[in-house]
């Protein structure tokens, strides 16, 4: 699978810096919560989303033991190994051990990312030590 231009990946990211966080959207400039703005750079770079995403409650990382990000990640995207993420990459966190991975972001570089967070919308942001220590999956965006 050929992938798409990381270039592109973060320009089309930074797009959406500013936009205010709004669980479960994906409009630029509107709201978005994290996942929401892996969608929408998604649909800007590589086209419709290949499948709908259903309604999720703000607990639903609390719920199970089922990695749902990462599994919906693999049917439409590369996977590749966290220390081997670089710019463009997709990235998943857990944001606490043992849970399941959560919160998603995209790479701009080896030291900032860019991702939606609660009360600060849309930020990049440099990946300190203790965010890098919660990457748990790494995905390539694919080229339409």
């Amino acid at each position: 699978m050929n992938c798409a231009d990381p270039t592109l990946i973060i320009a089309t990211a930074r797009r959406w810096l500013g936009t205010p966080y709004h669980d479960q959207a994906s409009l630029r400039g509107v709201g978005c919560d994290c996942l929401g703005l892996a969608r929408g750079v998604w649909r800007e770079v590589v086209g419709d989303e290949p499948f709908p995403i259903p309604p999720y409650s703000r607990d639903w990382g609390e719920t199970g033991p089922l990695e749902v990000l990462a599994e919906g990640a693999r049917k439409m995207m590369p996977e590749i190994k966290p220390t081997e993420a670089g710019p463009g990459t997709l990235i998943l966190f857990r944001m606490a051990p043992h849970a399941i991975a959560k919160h998603v972001g995209i790479l701009t570089a080896p030291d900032r990312f860019i991702h939606a967070y609660e009360r600060l919308g849309v930020v990049e942001q440099t990946l300190t030590a203790a965010w890098g220590r919660k990457i748990a999956f790494a995905f390539l965006f694919p080229r339409d």
